[in-house]
């Protein structure tokens, strides 16, 4: 346990077909934390104390990542998608007694959030979203700009065992040049959690489940996504969008723009910092997020 979850306790609940991980620490409303790729619920260690004086906070690790489950995908990918995963959380949640909470969530974990916030509108009451614009927004305006700098975007969703193998070869190779090729380099990380995402990305099966995760990304979650567009399904909750200036999502994209376009009650800026703000500049965040979901 990094220090910055002092006082949280491990949970390892039983979701449907896996068993999720979480960290659970504070008091006051439930709120549920998602990490991103190629990280765990540890990118929360520098907020987790401050948010768990509001808060009764769930830090949790999604199904292929960190000390979740890591099921062989389907052929189809349905395991991986959006929609399952963001089930595995809400199962989460209702296992630990929280029926409703607020939720935000960065990256990958954003991606499962807008899908949960869609799916689960009854349970989710605040969302805040960090660096992301929506998953089909994203690959349909993809630029050589937006795809050199989301290069595992295409990397990942080649057909296994091919991106697998070369992550296995070397984890800690994969883990420098994924998170090091951001605006901020390795800066952001310390020791201790780069050590946390390197013995998570070691483990059976963690390359392959954050392929998986890709490849629903570039299939059927488009296919959902899409559905929800003709059928004029839309985000519902109140909804904060924050992103990193710095980063390709605030320079290739209008994220705010295009979240207006799948939420009615969005709003939302970009911060002075790169992709990963919840390392790179916790203090801001805090400052932006936390009134937000105080509400």
């Amino acid at each position: 346990m990094l220090e910055g979850f002092r006082g949280f306790e491990h949970r390892h609940v039983p979701c449907a077909d896996v068993g999720i991980h979480a960290v659970v620490g504070g008091q006051g409303p439930a709120l549920l934390l998602l990490h991103g790729h190629p990280q765990t619920c540890v990118i929360w260690h520098k907020v987790a104390a401050t948010l768990a004086r509001h808060f009764t906070v769930v830090a949790a690790d999604l199904r292929g990542y960190g000390d979740s489950d890591k099921p062989a995908g389907l052929p189809g990918h349905d395991n991986y998608s959006k929609r399952t995963m963001a089930r595995d959380q809400v199962e989460l949640m209702a296992a630990l007694g929280f029926e409703r909470f607020r939720v935000m969530a960065h990256d990958r974990g954003a991606r499962v959030a807008h899908r949960m916030a869609l799916d689960h509108g009854e349970r989710v009451e605040r969302l805040v979203t960090l660096d992301i614009a929506p998953t089909l927004a994203m690959y349909e305006q993809t630029s050589l700009a937006f795809a050199t700098a989301y290069w595992h975007w295409f990397f990942l969703i080649r057909p296994a065992p091919f991106p697998e193998t070369l992550i296995e070869a070397d984890p800690a190779l994969y883990l420098r040049s994924a998170m090091g090729a951001r605006s901020a380099g390795l800066a952001p990380f310390t020791e201790a959690a780069m050590a946390e995402y390197l013995r998570c990305l070691q483990s059976p099966g963690a390359a392959h489940g954050l392929c998986e995760d890709y490849r629903a990304s570039a299939g059927i979650d488009l296919q959902h996504d899409r559905a929800d567009l003709a059928a004029g399904r839309m985000v519902e909750c109140e909804m904060l969008a924050l992103w990193g200036e710095q980063g390709a999502v605030g320079q290739c994209f209008r994220p705010l723009d295009e979240w207006r376009k799948v939420a009615r009650r969005v709003s939302g800026h970009g911060l002075p910092c790169g992709h990963y703000i919840a390392e790179e500049a916790p203090e801001l965040l805090l400052e932006t997020a936390l009134p937000f979901l105080r509400g």
